[in-house]
């Protein structure tokens, strides 16, 4: 997989949150964003996964060398972020089985035993979101996002509501995605950045 950015550019009503940004993100790549409050960093993360679109500049995504249309891109990708919202109304099964349908996951129930297992979900598969803690929806969201196996995995402040349990599973999550595939995080937090290859600093 590749991501290439070119001349980045994002406005909102006039004001000017980033410019001429460039990045070429290959495999076994980790990118970390950071930058002071307010300077961009989360939208800079959701124009890359292709969530907004930016004012100027051209993204671009390749497999194999062959280009990924952009309304194909979802597939290749995941994105954990504290604003992401899953259905608090349904059961953690079934806001798993609804995006593990969509993505056309094999092996689904497997792969959500598994991975509810590691974030310590195990035994609360049934329960509706809406009865979960922050720091159960934080830990869910990650499961959300690995149920497919990401060829990219966006992931924005990576830490938080996260107690130290759940930190050292996301940490081993890092590690294991940046060894094959591409990790791209904004991020503040010093012990985030250590699993950086490269950290892009946007001034706001």
């Amino acid at each position: 997989m590749q991501i290439k950015a070119e001349n980045l550019r994002k406005e909102y009503n006039g004001r000017l949150i980033f410019k001429n940004i460039n990045l070429e993100i290959g495999d076994r790549t980790c990118i970390a964003v950071t930058g002071i409050n307010g300077s961009g960093k989360t939208t800079l993360i959701r124009i890359l996964a292709n969530l907004v679109s930016p004012t100027m500049g051209k993204i671009t995504y390749q497999s194999k060398g062959a280009e990924i249309s952009k309304e194909k891109i979802h597939q290749y990708c995941s994105l954990v972020s504290p604003y992401l919202e899953l259905y608090q109304d349904l059961t953690a099964r079934e806001n798993l089985w609804f995006l593990g349908k969509l993505k056309k996951v094999e092996k689904l129930d497997s792969k959500i035993d598994r991975l509810m297992n590691r974030f310590g979900l195990k035994g609360r598969e049934d329960e509706a979101v809406k009865n979960y803690s922050s720091g159960m929806k934080q830990r869910l969201k990650y499961v959300f996002a690995l149920i497919s196996d990401p060829e990219i995995l966006f992931v924005d402040e990576p830490r938080s509501n996260l107690d130290d349990h759940g930190i050292r599973t996301v940490y081993e999550v890092l590690e294991e995605q940046k060894k094959n595939k591409i990790l791209i995080m904004a991020t503040n937090e010093k012990e985030d950045l250590k699993y950086a290859d490269r950290i892009v600093r946007i001034d706001g």
